[in-house]
């Protein structure tokens, strides 16, 4: 395929054209740049000469004078022998007169994205309906990478007003994953309604009460770029509420917490043996059924400040239990800007040993995608910092080449997003993404950071080497529930604000050194590293 491009008439600016021809040429086809203020007689005679199957043409002037060289385009187009594709960019206003002539396969406003262009070239904007843009996660991200797709937390106090917030969005073609937010009423009692309280719906989400309200979401967004849709995970009666999810709104990922949602952090009653087997079969039931699986560990552990060697064996763990339960498309979540506190070098530094160790992981049957995301500590109350914050954490992101970015509504430090912030921290996002997609600097070349995170994988193998003897008569320690537990109620998997009583009796400690959160101890104020910690805690047990 050939793709010939210029800037016509008196127009001398080609960024538009030139850059449009440099994502053709990623996506493999031959391109041929004719340069500026090319006459349309000279543009039309190349065409003859080299028969391109499209033709970019550029003009961001004035309305009034596009449209005699229009005329000029049209006419000689008529006249040719073949039928080119042409495609148009121009500015908003100018883009408007080219719209009318009918003749332009694809119009870049300046309003579109990388993504819009992506998928001309592609030829996905040929399909109709969900098919245009990917059905399921695995078609999604393979129709859109190397530009990531994008996810956000979305739930009103309301139906209804959830249904139509979830309209303006889908017609906004800028999220990707509409990830529903349920109240907890509905996440807890779904199946009881006679216990829930009713001072309580709508609070943190949207008040889901049956598989019809599930369905008028999903209904909801079937139009625009028709957003998948995903939906928190039930804390209690998961099984049935995983297979309503399924059968309503074709939940396009599970996230299952391996330890949370349970007696260590107060969000269940039941003991963390029973939860971990819980999730442990949760994860295995979706991945017979091919449902995508994260595991939403690691930054469990960052936000309730573990020193960054937790969240890199948490990340670890949390992957091999996925592939051991047979799991072939495994969604890595990585929260940036975790613990709060962390600098942006240390944090790259724990976000890039956890891709290793996750990575390490793969093979033909077990694929993973990064999912990268802003964390929550970092974002400001004021709505204007917060922006400026979400733009910065998504320029680290980017440097992971991530399939998924979770959007994190900048103002969440306020209060949840509705629809037009939703779409407006989107917007900032995909800004973001424009300027640094196919960028090839390497900041993981820093001495500093290279440095933190080889430390971080040797530790963590320090650790995972440790469980495996500790465990030994067991023959896969790392994916028992009874060890995996066993490790939280000792403190060797340990986060400084876990209660500590008699049922989870660790010591960790936290600091920060050099941006780095670090364990220490809080006597001798001397810095641990995982051998000294682990071999404390062992004298404690005895």
């Amino acid at each position: 395929m050939k793709i010939l491009g210029a800037s016509v008439g008196n127009f001398v600016h080609v960024a538009g054209v030139y850059h449009f021809l440099q994502l053709a040429e990623k996506e493999g086809y031959e391109c041929l740049f004719m340069g500026p203020a090319v006459p349309v007689e000279d543009l039309f005679q190349k065409i003859q000469e080299w028969r391109p199957d499209v033709v970019a043409i550029g003009y961001r002037l004035t309305p009034e004078n596009v449209a005699p060289l229009l005329n000029d385009v049209r006419d000689r187009a008529e006249k040719l022998d073949y039928k080119p594709a042409l495609v148009f960019g121009g500015t908003k206003p100018v883009a408007e007169v080219a719209a009318k002539y009918g003749i332009f396969s694809f119009i870049s406003d300046g309003f579109d994205d990388i993504g819009d262009s992506i998928r001309f070239l592609r030829g996905d904007d040929q399909l109709s309906g969900a098919e245009s843009y990917g059905a399921t996660l695995i078609e999604r991200v393979e129709k859109s990478y190397p530009y990531p797709i994008l996810r956000h937390h979305y739930g009103e106090p309301s139906m209804d007003a959830t249904v139509r917030g979830i309209m303006h969005i889908a017609e906004a073609k800028v999220l990707d994953v509409i990830s529903l937010g349920p109240d907890q009423n509905a996440q807890q009692f779904l199946f009881r309604q006679d216990v829930m309280k009713k001072e309580f719906d709508g609070a943190g989400g949207v008040p889901i009460r049956s598989e019809e309200d599930f369905r008028k979401l999903k209904a909801a967004s079937r139009r625009g770029n028709y957003p998948l849709m995903r939906c928190y995970s039930g804390t209690a009666d998961v099984f049935e509420y995983a297979d309503v999810l399924h059968r309503t709104i074709a939940n396009a990922w599970t996230a299952v917490p391996l330890f949370w949602y349970n007696e260590l952090d107060g969000r269940g009653t039941r003991p963390i043996e029973v939860s971990v087997d819980e999730a442990q079969r949760l994860i295995a039931w979706h991945a017979q059924r091919g449902i995508p699986v994260e595991l939403n560990e690691p930054h469990h552990w960052g936000l309730r400040d573990a020193h960054d060697v937790m969240p890199v064996v948490a990340a670890y763990i949390a992957a091999y239990n996925a592939k051991k339960l047979g799991v072939s498309h495994y969604v890595a979540q990585y929260m940036f800007n975790n613990p709060s506190g962390v600098s942006f070098s240390m944090d790259y530094a724990r976000i890039l040993a956890m891709i290793e160790m996750v990575e390490s992981l793969e093979d033909e049957h077990f694929k993973t995608y990064r999912q990268t995301r802003a964390g929550l500590p970092l974002l400001n109350a004021d709505p204007d910092i917060a922006k400026g914050q979400l733009a910065a954490s998504t320029f680290m992101q980017m440097n992971v080449n991530p399939h998924i970015i979770h959007v994190v509504g900048y103002c969440e430090a306020d209060h949840a997003a509705g629809a037009a912030e939703v779409i407006e921290s989107c917007k900032i996002v995909r800004g973001v993404i424009r300027h640094t997609m196919g960028e090839r600097f390497s900041i993981e070349k820093d001495e500093r950071i290279a440095e933190r995170k080889q430390q971080l994988i040797a530790e963590a193998n320090v650790f995972l080497e440790f469980i495996q003897n500790k465990y030994s008569s067991d023959s896969d320690p790392l994916s028992s529930a009874d060890v995996l537990a066993d490790i939280v109620r000792k403190g060797y998997l340990d986060a400084a604000h876990i209660v500590k009583n008699e049922k989870f009796c660790g010591d960790l400690c936290t600091t920060f050194v050099d941006g780095a959160c670090v364990a220490f101890d809080k006597e001798t104020k001397q810095l641990l590293s995982e051998s000294e910690r682990l071999a404390r805690l062992e004298v404690k047990h005895g």
